[in-house]
């Protein structure tokens, strides 16, 4: 800022800055300003060093803190003035003073056009800065190509070229959509050939905003990244203003590893190997130093690097030596350096083969969880959390028990949780898995949470082998002078069910067993207490024969809690009592437990509501992709026709407890038997789902993936009916198992699903009590619908609940849902959605109401389907022939021929394509009786993908076609394709029949599945759609 000569404003900035105290400050304040509204009053009497000097002193106060609602115009319209310093000052003070929505900007539009196109290259670099800072729409859509032209003029000067760079990058960040970037592929590469280091790196920077939206268009790109890595690695003509601690330009470095990271793969072998001989020149001259400047630079560098290793995939050399380097990191004695490494290593994880290599420095990574450094203990932990496996776990939970007891209290719930989990994932054997959740509850029971000790029950009822096993460790835990309320409450279940089954061994009889747990009684809270009544009446049936004595004792506990104040005790005394005085009959009543539904883990879904490390998480997929636990499973239910149910990986498993036998035993029993109220299988060994923990807490993954044998006539989740009579009347909502709603649907829920998946508004549910309109706009991957859910009554409704059941392609999020609906109104709920991959699976809301004595249930499917997310768009000759050819093959470009196709006319085909949004592309095709079409499909994972569609027809028999279709994804190549087939067949449906028992509903010779708890989401989905 040049205020030389500004008595005025030096006097000001004085008197505040010897204000002995605020107030005295804000009265100064406020006093200045009533003078310089005063003086912008009677502006035509002030000079422009006066405007100039007072709307300094207007920033000066705004930067103290206070509001300036006054003098916005005085300060944009130094910006027309033709001097340099009343100039500066009136884009210095725009820039703060003003958002990019404020009305005054654009008064300013043409003044700043005309500096960013004069000659003038300091008002250029003026003007340019303000734009970039404010990046409004309106600058956006008047002054976008005016900076495009600067960027690529070759008159002008470099600095002025890098804000211009900047400044276009500003503007397509905030605005893509009005910023026109088509074509921009040559002018991108002909910049890359910059040789002046500064325009360069902004180009690098505008370049990897490009890519990130749209790779496909940049591939000329790349070879030139490469060129510019080469340089900067072997430091060719690199200016001595741009060497930073001997390493050339770490910052255009570090933009062009990331730029690199948005291209999946590099097909030429040239710039392949000379970009791996340029990482290997990185990974081998980077190391630490005592400069901490230098340390910055070469480790901002080197983790780059290392993310762009496991991005190419690289031989398993480079990617042992990547581990390697950062097992000396985690070595030395500085903490960031220390912190790097461990972070970096867990991102490793996701590579395959690397496990191995990471497990190499498994006890210096050990060691990190001993650090002064909390956060370097918190990064240790997630890496041990990422590597474990079957081979290390044991190795790995021990250690963390070990820590659990010096541990901060700031970690230790974080450990338990953690440590928990992989007892659960990967325990060997299921008395092991007991052991470590007991030494985790005696260790830190403030912070093992309900669910941890109720899994223990579940695994404990569910194998009989390990009852007894059970019942003596918690009885060894109980006989210690200090136990855990917590130890309390899983020993008195355990003891109470299963004691009797220690009855024989010394010291474990009926009354010994309850005299140690009526120790307890006095310290215990009033939920552990219902506990502890529970198992003193499961003991005294247990007693044969009955012991006068302690049935009198545990009588007498029964009498005093009779008049508890507490109602559940107080309930539970008075029936233990009257129960246990029915003599043989007692011991029909208070039988043992019957064992556990198999169910989600809880545990898995607290892990995933904590919302792990990015990293971790990663890992954690990728590891579930390549390796099966050894483990048996054992599952807790027989299906009524008596086959055997396959248990995939990725769903909840129990280990079963290794017997006394050989090994060669103990190895043929993996082919299984049967099991008392269970069965007995081997884990299938092939790779499980790569999302565990979505497959353990999602909806039902209906569809499969490429490649997998699919059945299109009975495809459920594409949710786009051909017909009217693909799906009608109410049982379309309804799940299995559940019974049809008393109060009817008004009109085919079917075919205002099918309505709603062809436009945007509308109604998607009716009934006599309520109606349910929607209504959608659509942008790219992101969708955002209303649902309206209108009371048709004068009576209010209530209980009003909605739930949406996400496939595993979307996410959700509904806004609160009131609970009453007024008689005669409205509410509106709006409804996030974000596409993240390819997929036909369709999302259920799952809604209810109570009117009078009426509850009301539907399932209803969101019209947020695969054409939601996609743009048509018009491809010339010249745009699609390359493109076609450069799809050669199957996964990326698939042909099938469509028999049973409904028949239909040229034209009326086109339409349907162009309903869902696929454009055709007339006179691309010689043929006549042929159709070409295009549209682009949007999704987190593919970006905008561009897919090309050729249908060939025959005039002589339209029940048939030959589809191909092509797109730089082989997930949306087949989606679309079988999304395509689906509109175009006509399905007829056979007349319903009554609901077959259950023996009889599975298909002889399809592979069993595991049953659901009707009121599992898995099941909502499958009855919706199945």
């Amino acid at each position: 800022m040049a205020m030389h000569g500004m008595r005025g404003l030096s006097v000001f900035i004085s008197d505040i800055r010897n204000c002995p105290n605020k107030d005295q400050e804000r009265l100064r304040v406020d006093k200045e300003l009533g003078n310089i509204r005063t003086r912008f009053k009677n502006e035509k009497g002030l000079t422009p060093y006066e405007k100039k000097k007072y709307v300094w002193k207007m920033l000066y106060i705004y930067m103290l803190g206070y509001d300036v609602d006054f003098g916005h115009m005085e300060a944009v319209s130094l910006i027309s003035a033709p001097k340099y310093p009343e100039k500066q000052v009136g884009y210095i003070v725009t820039s703060c003073l003003l958002n990019e929505n404020h009305d005054f900007l654009r008064l300013a539009i043409n003044t700043v056009r005309n500096d960013i196109i004069g000659r003038n290259e300091t008002f250029q670099c003026l003007a340019l800065t303000m734009v970039g800072n404010i990046g409004g729409r309106e600058f956006a859509e008047s002054l976008a190509p005016d900076v495009q032209k600067l960027l690529l003029s070759s008159s002008c000067r470099p600095l002025v070229r890098k804000k211009a760079a900047l400044c276009l990058l500003r503007l397509y960040r905030k605005n893509p959509d009005v910023v026109n970037v088509d074509g921009w592929a040559d002018r991108m590469a002909q910049l890359l050939d910059e040789r002046d280091l500064g325009v360069l790196t902004s180009s690098m920077s505008l370049l990897v905003a490009l890519v990130a939206n749209n790779h496909e268009a940049y591939w000329t790109c790349l070879p030139k990244c490469v060129k510019i890595l080469e340089r900067l690695a072997r430091n060719q003509d690199v200016p001595q203003e741009y060497t930073y601690y001997g390493i050339p330009s770490p910052w255009l470095q570090v933009k062009t590893m990331r730029a690199l990271q948005y291209f999946p793969a590099i097909e030429d072998p040239n710039t392949r190997r000379t970009l791996f001989e340029v990482l290997q020149r990185i990974l081998m001259g980077t190391d630490v130093v005592k400069n901490v400047n230098k340390n910055n630079a070469s480790h901002a560098v080197l983790f780059e690097a290392l993310a762009l290793v496991m991005h190419l995939d690289a031989e398993k050399e480079m990617m042992s030596q990547c581990v390697a380097l950062l097992g000396k990191f985690i070595a030395v004695r500085e903490p960031n350096i220390r912190y790097l490494g461990l972070e970096n290593m867990t991102r490793m994880l996701m590579v395959t083969d690397v496990q191995d290599i990471i497990k190499r420095h498994q006890a210096q990574i050990i060691t990190s969880l001993k650090d002064p450094d909390i956060s370097i203990r918190r990064r240790a932990l997630d890496l041990l959390y990422g590597m474990c496996d079957v081979t290390n776990a044991k190795d790995i939970v021990e250690e963390i028990l070990q820590y659990l007891s010096t541990a901060d209290f700031a970690m230790r719930e974080e450990l338990s949780l953690k440590a928990a989990i992989l007892a659960e994932k990967f325990a060997p054997d299921l008395s092991w898995y007991v052991d470590v959740i007991l030494q985790l509850i005696d260790k830190a029971g403030d912070f093992i949470s309900d669910d941890i000790w109720f899994r223990v029950v579940q695994f404990v009822t569910n194998n009989e082998d390990l009852q007894p096993y059970a019942a003596t460790k918690v009885k060894e835990y109980l006989e210690k002078p200090a136990v855990h309320e917590t130890m309390v409450k899983v020993s008195a279940y355990i003891l109470g069910e299963y004691s009797h089954l220690l009855s024989r061994r010394p010291g474990c009889s009926p009354k010994e067993i309850f005299s140690i747990l009526h120790e307890k009684l006095p310290t215990v809270s009033t939920t552990t207490i219902s506990i502890l009544l529970s198992a003193y009446a499961k003991i005294l049936m247990h007693t044969q024969p009955p012991d006068q004595e302690l049935q009198n004792q545990i009588w007498a506990i029964f009498n005093k809690y009779e008049s508890c104040i507490d109602a559940e005790i107080q309930q539970r005394a008075v029936e233990y009592f009257a129960l246990s005085r029915k003599g043989a009959a007692l011991m029909d009543i208070l039988a043992e437990m019957p064992k556990f539904p198999e169910r989600q883990s809880s545990l898995i879904k607290k892990a995933e509501d904590a919302e792990i490390d990015t990293a971790e998480q990663s890992a954690i997929k990728l590891r579930a992709q390549q390796q099966t636990s050894n483990a048996l499973v054992v599952t807790d239910s027989r299906p009524a026709n008596g086959t055997p149910p396959q248990v995939p990986v990725g769903q909840l498993s129990l280990v079963k407890v290794p017997s006394m036998i050989s090994n060669e035993d103990h190895n043929s029993t993996d082919h299984a038997l049967s099991h008392e109220n269970g069965t007995l299988s081997k884990v299938d060994p092939q790779p499980p789902s790569a999302d565990l923990l979505g497959d353990l807490l999602g909806p039902l993954a209906i569809e499969g993936p490429p490649g997998a044998t699919v059945q299109s006539e009975h495809n459920a989740v594409s949710g786009m009916e051909g017909g009217p009579g693909a799906v009608d009347d109410v049982s379309a909502i309804v799940p299995i198992e559940e019974q049809e709603n008393t109060v009817q649907p008004i009109g085919n829920i079917a075919e205002r699903f099918h309505a709603l998946c062809l436009k945007d508004s509308g109604v998607l549910y009716e009934d006599p009590h309520i109606q349910i309109g929607i209504k959608a706009e659509w942008r790219a991957h992101h969708g955002r619908l209303v649902l309206f859910l209108g009371n048709k009554n004068i009576a209010p409704l209530v209980s009003v609940q909605a739930l949406i059941l996400p496939p595993a392609h979307l996410k959700i999020e509904l806004s609160l849902v009131p609970d009453t609906i007024p008689p005669r109104a409205q509410v509106q709920c709006p409804l996030e959605v974000a596409n993240l991959r390819p997929s036909r699976d369709v999302a259920v809301l799952d809604f209810s109401y109570k009117f009078g004595a009426n509850m009301v249930n539907v399932k209803l499917r969101l019209p947020a389907v695969l054409n939601k997310f996609l743009q048509p768009i018009t491809v010339s000759a010249e745009e699609f022939f390359p493109q076609w050819r450069s799809l050669t093959g199957p996964p990326l470009k698939l042909q099938e021929v469509v028999r049973g196709v409904r028949p239909m006319p040229l034209p009326e085909m086109a339409n349907l394509l162009h309903s869902f949004r696929i454009m055709t592309c007339p006179g691309l095709d010689p043929n006549p009786n042929n159709l070409v079409a295009s549209t682009t499909f949007y999704s987190e994972s593919t970006r905008a993908m561009l897919c090309l569609i050729r249908i060939e027809t025959d005039p002589a028999d339209r029940t048939q076609l030959r589809m191909t279709l092509g797109s730089g994804d082989p997930t949306l190549t087949f989606e679309l394709k079988e999304f395509i087939k689906e509109q175009l067949i006509s399905i007829p449906m056979a007349p319903r029949a009554p609901a077959p028992p259950a023996a009889a509903l599975a298909t002889p010779a399809a592979t069993p599945t595991p049953q659901i708890p009707p009121n599992d989401p898995a099941a909502l989905l499958a009855g919706l759609l199945g």
